[in-house]
């Protein structure tokens, strides 16, 4: 490595090309920083001694052996969004020339300008910028050299970039500007490629105050270093189909990254960590044989992520179930349903298999809400749950392992999820309209969205209890409600909320929209009632609670079976306590002992 101080406008002398690595981000300077170092360039221009002004490095690969007659190519390292801006800078300084031709500079003119630090002399083809940005930045800073109009597609931040300078600048302050342009001092860093590590050097050249995220800095990590035609290969054939793919969601590249590695390592990593653990994951395992199946694989899994996480599923059943899993907030389990996914892609297991295993994670998951448990040990349950499985007993290996959990981490029961299904708080539970849709589309051929409706209280929630409700619920009236107001067996859905309202039950029933005219699974248990009382609520639950069983069911297998994949107790990560486990410490008293 080779690093000096420079004047940056004679790093963009004499013939060369800057190419930015096609998978670095595009340019992003904002009209602030723009304004910012403008005014710092007049000020600089202003002074009449030799003091400079230092805008930071430049970083690029040292070009190989190349014919006399060719362009010297630089890939740049780190320094395009400076070298960016002072290319745009001094192409509205020459365009501002040419259109003023009155006005001219103490030595110089416009074309000499424009010939000596934006393009190369006689060429032709895309060898005759000196800058050759990436992605819509190339075509637009191209037409902008070449003064061809930009169309739709151009970048908007170059573009307003170049129009911002090109209103700054006036006759009165066109040689001030130019001459502190000429004072902008960089340090000029010469890599050497197969001698320079360029991703250790960037790390420490970026190590504050610049916003890559996890994905981006896992990225350059896996590019750089590479041949130019070997970054464009691999980020044109699997990073950027992966980003695309992303879409409008590309903020959660580094949280797939993050259950990738999870998937792969069985350990969760934080996520402003995940670059660490990712190099560590490559150098240490030695898991790939070569760059290509490196980032081949994270391209693999996720499409697999984008499917599950942001439904983009084609099965019509399996989108369905991801949605589901999606509206109980299962991406804890994201790292399991990832390795699920590989096997059912590589027809280890069939698309039934697949389905019953998601079936089956619903049922954990929600089981376990309804019944209070705390979620604190599902992330640790998930990560390390894919080693157990068997591949010739997949399904039965899967189910029985979950059957065998205990104590904080168990499923519970048939007796258990009926018990708290009829005491529960349904209304403030968080996934209320789901439970209700549910129990209503089990079996039904016609789907119902629990959207289309409201929730509607069948003893009313208003706070002073009318008369006709206190001689239906009798002289216990108030502790009946305070009791069984937000149960399940007190709520249905409808589509006449404000009709039905705090009316009597008898005339809930037999208006128009109400309970006798509902179409409804969930209201069956209702109009076959001529009173509602204490006695009819926990029969309506003893009901749905029986068919929530049914909707959330569990594995059903033998002892004999279970006794097959029973381990013997031992004292390892699995089975050890830690503070994030105990099942009643959570929230504010879980902070506390963390502190």
């Amino acid at each position: 490595m080779e690093a000096t101080q420079a004047q940056l406008i004679s790093l963009l002398d004499g013939k060369k090309q800057f190419t930015i690595p096609i998978y670095q981000r595009t340019y992003s300077w904002h009209q602030k920083q723009c304004y910012q170092l403008f005014q710092d360039i007049l000020k600089v221009g202003s002074d009449k001694s030799e003091l400079t002004h230092f805008i930071g490095s430049i970083v690029y690969f040292k070009p190989g052996t190349s014919p006399v007659t060719s362009v010297p190519e630089l890939l740049v390292i780190d320094g395009q969004q400076r070298l960016t801006t002072v290319s745009l800078l001094l192409l509205a300084l020459t365009h501002f020339l040419k259109d003023n031709k009155e006005v001219t500079l103490e030595d110089e003119t416009w074309e000499e300008v424009q010939e000596t630090y934006i393009v190369n002399k006689h060429r032709k083809d895309d060898t005759k910028y000196k800058l050759l940005l990436t992605k819509k930045d190339k075509d637009t800073l191209k037409n902008l050299i070449d003064e061809v109009k930009n169309d739709e597609s151009a970048s908007q931040r170059v573009l307003d970039n170049y129009n911002f300078f090109r209103q700054q600048i006036t006759a009165s302050n066109v040689q001030q500007l130019y001459h502190g342009i000429k004072k902008l001092q960089i340090v000029d860093v010469i890599l050497e490629r197969g001698k320079d590590d360029p991703q250790l050097i960037f790390e420490s050249l970026n190590s504050t105050g610049v916003d890559l995220t996890q994905a981006d800095l896992i990225r350059n990590y896996i590019l750089m270093g590479q041949t130019l035609d070997k970054q464009n290969e691999l980020y044109l054939k699997y990073w950027y189909p992966m980003e695309k793919n992303f879409g409008e969601k590309i903020h959660l590249l580094a949280w797939f990254i993050r259950d990738y590695l999870t998937m792969q390592e069985n350990a969760i990593p934080k996520i402003d960590e995940v670059y660490e653990k990712y190099k560590k994951f490559i150098s240490n395992k030695k898991a790939f044989d070569s760059i290509d199946e490196t980032i081949k694989s994270l391209n693999r899994y996720g499409d697999f992520y984008v499917r599950i996480a942001l439904h983009k599923e084609s099965d019509p059943l399996l989108k369905s179930k991801f949605k589901e899993i999606s509206k109980l907030r299962i991406d804890t389990s994201y790292p399991l349903l990832l390795a699920v996914y590989g096997d059912y892609e590589d027809e280890v297991i069939t698309k039934e298999e697949f389905v019953s295993i998601l079936d089956t994670i619903i049922s954990y998951v929600f089981r376990r809400a309804i019944c209070g448990i705390p979620t604190n040990s599902l992330n640790k349950t998930f990560a390390t749950f894919y080693k157990r499985l068997k591949r010739e007993t997949y399904v039965e290996s899967f189910q029985a392992n979950l059957l065998l959990l205990g104590s904080y981490r168990r499923i519970p029961n048939d007796v258990e999820f009926e018990k708290a299904l009829k005491v529960k708080d349904v209304y403030n539970f968080r996934t209320r309209n789901y439970l209700l849709e549910s129990l209503e589309n089990y079996k039904r051929k016609e789907l119902v969205n629990a959207e289309n409706y409201t929730i509607e209280h069948i003893l009313p929630q208003n706070e002073n209890v009318p008369l006709a409700w206190q001689q239906e619920l009798g002289e216990n009236f108030k502790e009946i409600k305070a009791k069984y107001l937000h149960t399940l067996g007190n709520l249905t859905l409808t589509r006449y909320n404000s009709e039905l309202s705090d009316k009597s039950f008898s005339i809930k029933m037999d208006l128009e929209g109400g309970f006798k005219m509902s179409p409804l699974f969930l209201n069956d248990s209702v109009r076959n009632k001529t009173i509602w009382n204490e006695t009819s609520i926990e029969e309506r639950a003893k009901v749905l609670a029986e068919r929530a069983v049914k909707v959330w069911k569990i594995p059903a297998l033998s002892q004999e079976v279970l006794d097959m994949y029973r381990e013997p107790e031992t004292v390892n990560e699995e089975n050890s306590y830690t503070i994030d486990d105990y099942e009643y410490l959570n929230g504010d008293m879980l902070t506390l002992y963390k502190i």
